[in-house]
């Protein structure tokens, strides 16, 4: 669809950034060396919609993929100034605050902003955070988000929630997409079976070798027939059996949803879809931030990331100072010893998909906007799934490409998604996108979403040797410190891995340590 040059990155908004850094053969790491122009001048390059729609219409696949692309990774590391609407009026002349502010509660003031804030603004870019150990990383423990989710003003209610790398977000949605699809199926499943026989069914519901539970579907007997559900027995999603793959708590169903409620709450940058046309929810004094296309631009960008590498992979291709025998027998043994513990039951090495194309909006109708938050019509508004911005992940992703350089001759396109022998893409997230209970040491001061003070979605450990610190709030420093403090569905396998010697501990967290975050110049 699109070939993206090696060099991978122009000049973006105020941001001088050399092609994609440079990779640290030891570690594997990118050393971005970037050298950051903060309050040039106002960002110009807003993208509309129509326009992308009108390319989609028009057959050209390829350039609207580009033009969203591009326009996403502009304003992603775009550092946004006052006459854009970056910040928000706070309250006291600020436009920034790290800690929410509900005591500040006059007309335009924190409390009184719509929609309501849980937290920030607190950064003037996406790529201010998404930092470590490169651009569309992750994040250390100052760039940890503090959240007042019930708006208390208390800060013994206060949640804190670490930023995580975005590598590999678009297959991530798209396995969400395929296991709603299919949990949605064996519901309507049940359902029929339900009114056929006139008896109670009930359904276990698996989808891509992950149980989610079983519901029960039970007849009305009258005629036409209804059903009613009994979702007792679902676990790990919630009742309306959709996947949701992004956010700590597995509460944030697309990448949309994600993109436009980061760049309120954090960056204080307002998009249309969210607040409505000519409208200032911030009071601070500019309207119509963010257009629907720099939203589908954002999404287009941050699902368009390359997937996590392996250093066992890095080693195969020579990109990496040679690993020794003793290191490769520790990732090896250590990976075994992983799955033998049961960390692997929640930590799923890998899932597949049937269709690697990632569409926006999406197919699924669970996974698109029947109407924007600011109550508009998203087909008015050019968001059409029958001209989606669309690109293929074991194709398109244009981060490391490997050519040949004397030819120019693509040798491999390491940050694309793999294919099996059936034809199914491998999605290696290490993880199960479900929800778990990870008992009382982790649990929180507040249930946010009302699944549970302790229950999170599994972490998907791909990158997770480039991502230190570790869980939800930072507080573990190494990878050890991290299993240990795991409990509830995961006190036994928790307690297997501190039952090891320290030798194979430390097998073990070679292993993790080998899955890494790369961008290859």
């Amino acid at each position: 669809m699109r070939e993206f040059p090696q060099s991978c990155r122009r000049r973006r908004g105020g941001v001088d950034r050399p092609s994609c850094g440079r990779l640290l053969l030891a570690s594997a790491a990118l050393l971005s060396g970037a050298s950051i122009t903060y309050g040039q001048s106002g960002f110009l390059n807003h993208l509309q919609q129509p326009d992308l729609l009108q390319l989609v219409a028009g057959g050209r696949l390829g350039q609207a993929y580009t033009a969203a692309f591009d326009a996403g990774d502009e304003s992603f590391h775009f550092f946004f100034v006052e006459s854009d609407g970056v910040g928000a009026a706070i309250g006291h002349g600020r436009r920034f605050t790290r800690i929410p502010r509900a005591d500040l509660n006059g007309p335009t003031e924190w409390l009184n902003h719509f929609p309501a804030r849980p937290t920030g603004p607190n950064e003037q870019s996406c790529t201010a955070c998404h930092t470590l150990p490169m651009d569309d990383g992750g994040g250390g423990i100052a760039h940890n988000v503090v959240r007042d989710p019930l708006r208390l003003g208390d800060p013994t209610r206060y949640i804190e929630r670490q930023t995580t790398h975005l590598f590999g977000s678009g297959a991530l949605q798209r396995v969400a997409e395929e296991m709603t699809a299919t949990l949605h199926q064996l519901r309507a499943d049940a359902e029929a079976e339900a009114c056929s026989s006139g008896l109670p069914v009930e359904k276990a519901l698996v989808a891509k070798g992950i149980s989610f539970g079983a519901l029960v579907a039970t007849p009305s007997g009258a005629s036409p027939c209804t059903v009613t559900l009994d979702t007792s027995g679902v676990v790990g999603v919630s009742a309306d059996l959709v996947v949701r793959p992004f956010g700590w708590k597995g509460d944030t169903t697309t990448m949309r949803q994600f993109c436009r409620g980061a760049s309120n709450n954090e960056i204080g940058m307002q998009a249309v879809e969210i607040v409505g046309p000519g409208l200032d929810g911030d009071f601070d004094g500019v309207a119509d931030e963010l257009t629907v296309g720099d939203i589908t631009g954002m999404v287009i960008y941050v699902t368009g990331q390359p997937r996590p590498l392996s250093k066992l992979e890095l080693d195969r291709w020579g990109l990496i100072d040679p690993l020794s025998a003793e290191e490769k027998r520790a990732i090896r043994g250590g990976r075994q010893l992983f799955e033998s513990l049961g960390c692997a039951a929640c930590h799923v090495p890998s899932l597949t998909l049937a269709d690697p194309i990632f569409r926006e909006p999406s197919l699924n109708p669970a996974f698109r906007d029947a109407v924007l938050p600011a109550g508009q019509d998203p087909l008015v508004e050019g968001l059409d799934p029958a001209y989606a911005v669309q690109y293929d992940l074991t194709r398109d992703l244009p981060d490391n490409v490997i050519t040949d350089p004397n030819t120019g001759a693509v040798i491999v396109k390491l940050g694309n998604f793999k294919k099996n022998l059936a034809g199914e893409t491998i999605v290696e997230l290490f993880g199960d996108l479900k929800r778990h209970d990870l008992g009382p040491g982790l649990a929180e001061p507040i249930d946010e979403i009302g699944t549970g003070a302790a229950v999170f979605m599994t972490e998907n450990l791909w990158g997770v040797g480039s991502t230190a610190p570790y869980l939800h709030d930072g507080r573990a420093t190494t990878l050890e410190q991290a299993i240990l403090l795991h409990g509830g569905e995961a006190q036994a396998a928790r307690d297997a891995f501190a039952a090891l010697s320290g030798p194979a501990r430390a097998d073990v967290t070679a292993f993790l340590a080998n899955l890494v975050l790369v961008k290859l110049d």
